[in-house]
């Protein structure tokens, strides 16, 4: 991964990446987020604008002004709707007139126990939800979405949240949040499904790509190692949870204490988060169980116990 001075570019500026590509950071930087939202235009004419970002009118105005003579905002793509991707979407297309594009809205391809989950009072947790963030068209797996120059394929990838997608332009992906350069993504329930996770990890590592622009931090030049470390980094969690359930059970608070010892503790909620998710995979696959019912609070025992 990325050490954090090697990727520092100045938020509001157009740079170029490849031919046809350009990347302006969002001035939103945090814990979360890293140095910020990468907005990605793509195309030489008609443009596509890629994730907008936060509410920001600075942003704003420096999307607007990276458009050059002859340029128009054709289409503007949300991949998923946490408050540091999607709520500029609207104001942008209001500039513009240019439709907004996604899966859906907020709990679009949350599944069943994810949705159960919600249902008894499980929020949060996570970069926050854009509550409010509707599409103009909703885009489906396999689509092809076709502008001036440009083709880019839909790849529904679930497990950051529901309605992530991914989305493929040749032999590079715009991965938003499911994978980045600079730390592995938070799968945070009930919006993040770890289960979904793991499959959209896999369905990528089929195919073989050239570099991968993540939602944060610098292009990602090996996507098939960076998929494989984040593969095996999951699987070596999920095998440090069932080695503590063998000792004792646990809640996903103390797994959390501790497995994440070097984590900071403002971050540790998060990974409380983190393992939670892992919990409740495990109790899909019937690995480790919840005394009393699936919930965050939940005391955890293995599988079969």
């Amino acid at each position: 991964m990325q050490a954090p001075d090697e990727f520092n570019p100045q938020p509001g500026l157009a740079e170029e990446l490849e031919p046809g590509l350009r990347r302006i950071l969002a001035p939103n930087p945090s814990p979360m987020t890293y140095r910020g939202t990468n907005t990605y235009l793509l195309g030489t004419g008609g443009l596509a604008v890629i994730d907008p970002g936060p509410e920001s009118d600075v942003h704003l105005a420096a999307i607007l002004a990276a458009v050059q003579p002859g340029q128009q905002i054709t289409h503007i793509i949300v991949t998923h709707s946490h408050l540091d991707h999607s709520p500029l979407a609207r104001g942008l297309s209001q500039a513009t007139g240019a439709p907004v594009y996604a899966f859906g809205g907020p709990q679009a391809g949350r599944s069943s126990v994810m949705a159960g989950l919600a249902a008894n009072g499980l929020a949060g947790g996570g970069e926050g939800i854009d509550q409010a963030f509707t599409p103009d068209t909703t885009l489906a797996d396999g689509e092809t979405i076709a502008g001036d120059s440009w083709d880019l394929e839909v790849i529904h990838t679930p497990g950051h949240l529901g309605n992530h997608i991914a989305l493929a332009w040749k032999d590079a992906c715009f991965t938003a949040d499911h994978v980045m350069g600079w730390a592995s993504s938070l799968v945070s329930p009930p919006d993040g499904d770890l289960t979904d996770f793991m499959a959209s990890c896999r369905r990528l590592r089929q195919r073989s790509w050239r570099v991968f622009h993540p939602g944060h931090g610098a292009p990602v030049s090996n996507p098939g190692a960076r998929l494989d470390w984040l593969i095996a980094h999951r699987e070596s969690r999920e095998a440090a949870i069932l080695k503590a359930l063998t000792s004792a059970p646990a809640t996903a608070r103390s797994l959390a204490e501790l497995i994440y010892t070097d984590t900071p503790p403002a971050l540790l909620k998060a990974a409380e988060r983190n393992v939670f998710a892992h919990l409740v995979d495990l109790t899909g696959r019937g690995l480790a169980a919840p005394q009393g019912g699936l919930s965050a609070s939940a005391v955890f025992e293995l599988g079969g116990s």
